[in-house]
């Protein structure tokens, strides 16, 4: 029997693994100290993170968001955002949680992780709101890869860190590149402005001896081989809408996947258990095949308790099943 880190790895390496099932279940994301300090309480007021972001989370909502207005927005002005923007220090942070929880983790059962929020294209429109941000990309071109080199530094230099203080097996590192329907940016402008910078940051991971799982729970498909390119070891967050299997056959195996479940298709009230479990057998019928996938909601959970029991039941018990029947 493989320990959950033994199994992730097998998928990875197109070894037998004994059951496919979701890559997160073997990882412990440690409290960094970025982590923390951006964290915002569930209490429905606003509140800053370490950039100045202004955010809000609703009890009972899946998450905290940034609420950015004419009025609180960090940079109101492109052309003028050196007066508005403080870049948060990273050095002389408090690692001592990261530190107490990593020494708690047996490395040889479960990698450790650390979860790095507000990639490139997120933070630029938590800095400014995302209708001004996807309007500077395209007429302020220049302003924005100067905000975005900023950005990359601090970035590059936490990676290192964290690198020094903790050593992380995975860098959970997430940027939402698009929606359900098609990536924010067209293609060109993310490859000018975005891609060169995102090299950086990946160089940085794997320089740092580190996993690079990039989350992205949206369409990446226009941008998918440049993915590959970039050096992105595993993309988190598949969602059903991407053409998943096109997608293995063009990047030929080189990048490793997590999600494929339609997690809006069955968290939703009324739905039949067997709907569920048929949903979570689809997922896993047609993707597995084509090897280093790890079936999974891309989003994490089923918002409805019972929902999300199903689909970790039947992700046990046929993921297992799969694995057994369809040997490597």
């Amino acid at each position: 029997m493989f320990t959950l880190r033994e199994n992730a790895m097998a998928i990875y390496n197109r070894q037998q693994p004994d059951f496919y099932g979701d890559l997160m279940d073997a990882i412990e994301i440690l409290p960094d100290p970025v982590l923390l300090g951006n964290a915002c309480p569930q209490d429905g007021l606003e509140h800053k993170d370490m950039w100045g972001t202004t955010y809000i989370f609703k009890p009972g909502a899946p998450g905290a968001h940034p609420h950015v207005t004419a009025e609180n927005a960090v940079i109101k002005d492109i052309e003028h955002w050196q007066d508005d923007l403080v870049v948060p220090p990273y050095e002389g942070l408090d690692w001592s949680l990261a530190k107490k929880a990593e020494a708690s983790v047996d490395r040889h059962e479960k990698f450790v992780g650390i979860m790095f929020g507000g990639g490139l294209f997120e933070r630029s429109h938590h800095l400014m709101g995302m209708e001004a941000a996807l309007c500077n990309y395209l007429e302020y071109p220049e302003e924005m890869a100067d905000l975005l080199r900023v950005i990359a530094d601090y970035k590059i230099g936490y990676i290192r860190e964290m690198a020094k203080q903790v050593h992380p097996d995975i860098i959970f590192y997430h940027d939402d590149w698009g929606s359900k329907q098609n990536v924010f940016l067209p293609p060109r402008v993310w490859r000018e402005i975005i891609k060169p910078l995102q090299q950086e940051i990946s160089d940085a991971i794997h320089e740092s001896g580190m996993i690079y799982m990039h989350h992205a729970d949206c369409i990446c498909q226009p941008i998918v081989t440049d993915m590959v390119e970039l050096g992105i070891d595993i993309w988190q967050g598949v969602i059903a809408q991407n053409d998943i299997v096109e997608i293995q056959r063009i990047t030929e195996g080189k990048l490793a996947m997590v999600g494929g479940i339609d997690g809006p298709k069955v968290d939703i009230e009324g739905i039949s258990e067997e709907a569920i479990r048929a949903e979570v057998r689809r997922a896993i019928d047609s993707y597995c095949p084509a090897g280093r996938f790890y079936p999974s909601i891309p989003n994490g959970v089923c918002f409805r308790q019972w929902n999300d029991s199903i689909v970790k039941d039947e992700l046990k018990k046929y993921g297992r099943e799969f694995a057994q029947k369809h040997p490597i």
